[in-house]
């Protein structure tokens, strides 16, 4: 026997652990002490990891971080979803609920590295969370249910991703589950996500006899012990062995195969790794280091031509500590992620506010990406959305709902500031308005031979976040008028925390109308309207939101004269819509004409047609699929760009009424799990909805729908459908298109809108 010194898998000392001469390694982790965040210390920005997990819900993302903060030496004890003791679903609602509702973040250290990690929502109704994450982070961990494979929500968090140029890492989590099924969850990955997976690992054991997994860069073979009476099953002490002619037979023969396969893919995705093999081990894949198979798998998911799969099972603490590793090993540090904008601030602060929460003590608490500078309390910043500046009182580390002050924070991080009064998620904030106005002189300067039109440069802003449109709104009414002043601040503080939520007054009822992304996001709103603001409001009826649009193109002109005090306003607006094939809306000037016209004019003139997009000429729901060409604008001198506004408004209503209106409804992607007997209940339930089914695939022994069903016609079906499967199915629900309605549909809303039914 020799004795050796290892460093501890989760770095927080060092120990002496016995070897053998097989290199049988044991790795255990002694948390005398928690980490405290007071001693994070900014490091090299190469040693940062900021990602995001992401995954459908209920396939284990919260108990995934539960974990690493616990190995990396954060928490004294392992939380649980099902016993609301978490770290990160630190609200009454998800500890009640068991679900994730607002993302949040965490800062730990992971051997050399420091990982800033956000933990978001599965839920369909809080996707916004997600996207504000993706937007921010460098890398992402997709989650999956190891006997479900690819869901409904996966797609809905992967397509965010790749919208972002996310690097990721996949974790095929509850592998410990009778149906988990490794080859199911790397197809569906294949089909459904239209991605490249490159195993990384292969599982040992399946279902409740599931112990470990064999790391097919190094040929290792990784091991959780069970529960023993003197153990606690925790998943600290694992133990690694290099596979031996021992082995069972059919182990060896997965591993070889899958190893060969790894490196011949591997191959095919990266030139230097293929060049390497030609040159020096064409004859034996099995002599390629581990080390230059890593590399060349780091390359391959930087450039995202291929993403690592890994497996394991967070609730049983298996494979855990090797996915941490994945993460510093293969997603990108700051400075490997290029965003454009940033380089013209130089070493100047550049930073985005992806997230505001609101402390009672303390006021709004703003989120801040750092992509260029440094950032430190008491320091004036400025805000170029708002054209603010402000002063940040207080500097924190995240850490769930527990924040540490900090001296300073260093480019590639993620902070949380105290005293940003204005700032708004997706706004920009910079040192100085003269650094500002320095990015852009340099932007400008770098582009002045590419022939860029005067003003393109003006500032130079970071792109915000894209925020969904409700497809769900009701009115909500405080107990008494004394209590309507503390409801508008509620809602107020409520629409900055979260830009989905839209609050609106309507002009005929004078009634606040609440709009949300779905019934549950609602439901959570109006819960922590009475838990968090102590107000007893009471919700209208749900309604769905509808959209207009038109069914022919049309021209017309409108002339405004208004006179006002001793002064004459005369406007004369001459336009044509145009119905369009498309989810927004637009507006254009003739050529002659943009040409022509003062920049003043111009933005009066944008505001007349989105003040027109907002009200339909049917039932004054939004407007989507419409153009508006706007061909003259003549106005008398001394005429006010209000009126300008105002005339070119009526004008576009006047077009829209002889336009022909048209109702398009929400239709949603409708996705049920259920037994294959009760399948036909559920076929006959979607009938009476107006549902079209696209596709029934089997799962194992279940059946899974896939289906479109109007909005309308889903309110209260978790209740029927628990009814007719006798609560043994499951469905998730998420917005596919708005499509117009039938003649028929559309007349019986009409009436039931006017109030003749």
């Amino acid at each position: 026997m020799i004795w050796g010194r290892f460093v501890l898998t989760a770095g927080l000392q060092c120990c002496r652990c016995r070897v053998s001469c097989h290199v049988r390694r044991h790795y255990r982790i002694l948390p005398d002490d928690v980490k405290s965040l007071r001693a994070v210390v900014n490091p090299d920005v190469s040693k940062i990891r900021n990602i995001g997990i992401m995954a459908h819900i209920d396939a284990g993302k919260t108990t995934t971080t539960e974990r690493m903060l616990y190995y990396s030496g954060y928490t004294r004890a392992l939380g649980d979803v099902d016993d609301g003791d978490t770290v990160t679903d630190f609200m009454a609602q998800e500890r009640e609920r068991g679900i994730t509702i607002q993302a949040a973040a965490v800062t730990f250290e992971w051997k050399t590295h420091r990982i800033n990690l956000i933990d978001t929502p599965g839920h369909v109704d809080f996707t916004l969370e997600v996207e504000r994450a993706l937007r921010v982070l460098d890398g992402a961990v997709a989650v999956f249910d190891a006997s479900a494979g690819v869901e409904a929500q996966t797609l809905t968090v992967w397509r965010q991703a790749e919208k972002h140029h996310v690097p990721c890492v996949c974790f095929l989590n509850k592998m410990d589950k009778p149906a988990a099924s490794l080859s199911f969850s790397i197809e569906s990955i294949k089909k459904k996500l239209k991605a490249n997976p490159v195993l990384l690992q292969i599982p040992v054991g399946s279902g409740k006899d599931f112990s470990g997994v064999v790391d097919l860069l190094t040929n290792q073979k990784l091991i959780w012990k069970h529960k023993t009476m003197r153990d606690e099953e925790d998943g600290r002490t694992f133990e690694i062995t290099p596979l031996d002619e021992s082995e069972e037979p059919e182990l060896l023969q997965e591993v070889s195969e899958a190893r060969t396969a790894l490196i011949e893919q591997v191959a095919d995705l990266d030139d230097e790794f293929a060049d390497l093999l030609l040159t020096d081990f064409g004859e034996n894949f099995d002599e390629v280091p581990s080390i230059k198979l890593q590399e060349a798998v780091r390359r391959v998911t930087l450039a995202r031509k291929g993403v690592p799969v890994l497996c394991g099972s967070s609730l049983r603490n298996k494979g855990v500590q090797p996915l941490l590793d994945a993460i510093t090993a293969y997603l990108p540090a700051p400075n490997e992620r290029h965003h454009d904008l940033v380089r013209w601030y130089n070493d100047d602060l550049c930073a985005l506010a992806f997230k505001v929460v609101h402390d009672k003590q303390r006021g709004p608490l703003v989120f801040l990406r750092i992509y260029s500078g440094t950032l430190k309390p008491q320091s004036a910043v400025h805000n170029i959305n708002r054209n603010s500046v402000e002063r940040v009182s207080r500097l924190m580390v995240p850490f769930a709902d527990q924040n540490v002050e900090i001296p300073s924070m260093t480019a590639g991080n993620i902070a949380l500031t105290v005293g940003l009064k204005q700032t708004v998620t997706g706004d920009t904030i910079v040192s100085s308005k003269s650094s500002a106005a320095a990015a852009a002189a340099r932007r400008a300067h770098s582009d002045s031979g590419t022939g860029a039109k005067r003003g393109e440069h003006d500032s130079v802003v970071l792109s915000g976040v894209e925020v969904p449109e409700p497809v769900f709104f009701c009115t909500i009414e405080p107990p008494t008028m004394a209590k309507q002043a503390d409801l508008e601040n509620a809602l107020n503080n409520l629409q900055r925390e979260d830009p989905s939520l839209k609050v609106r007054v309507d002009p005929d009822s004078g009634q606040t109308i609440l709009c949300g992304m779905g019934e549950l996001h609602i439901e959570i709103i109006h819960d922590r309207i009475r838990r968090e603001y102590g107000i007893e409001t009471h919700l209208g009826p749900l309604q769905v939101a509808y959209r207009e649009s038109i069914l022919h193109e049309v021209s017309t002109t409108e002339t405004l004269d208004r006179t006002i005090g001793e002064r004459r306003h005369v406007v004369t607006v001459e336009l044509a819509v145009t119905p369009l094939d498309s989810s927004s809306c637009e507006f254009a000037f003739t050529e002659e004409l943009g040409a022509k016209l003062s920049a003043e004019i111009k933005e009066a003139v944008e505001n007349g047609v989105q003040s027109a997009y907002l009200q339909g000429p049917l039932l004054g729901y939004p407007l989507q699929g419409v153009s508006a060409l706007i061909q003259s604008v003549h106005s008398e001198p001394g005429t006010s760009p209000a009126m300008v506004s105002a005339c070119v408004s009526r004008c576009v209503h006047k077009a829209l009424r002889l336009a022909g209106g048209q109702v398009l409804e929400p239709v949603m992607s409708l996705e049920v799990t259920v037994e294959e007997e009760r399948l036909s209940s559920v076929l006959g339930d979607l009938a009476q909805r107006r549902g079209t089914v696209r596709d029934i695939q089997s799962r194992h022994d279940d059946k899974v729908l896939l289906a479109t069903v109007p909005l309308a016609e889903m309110m209260g079906y978790s209740t029927t459908l628990r009814t007719v499967t006798s609560g043994n199915a499951t469905f998730t629900l998420e917005l596919d298109t708005y499509e117009a309605m039938n003649p028929q549909d559309q007349n019986s809303l009409l009436k039931r809108v006017s109030g003749l039914l």
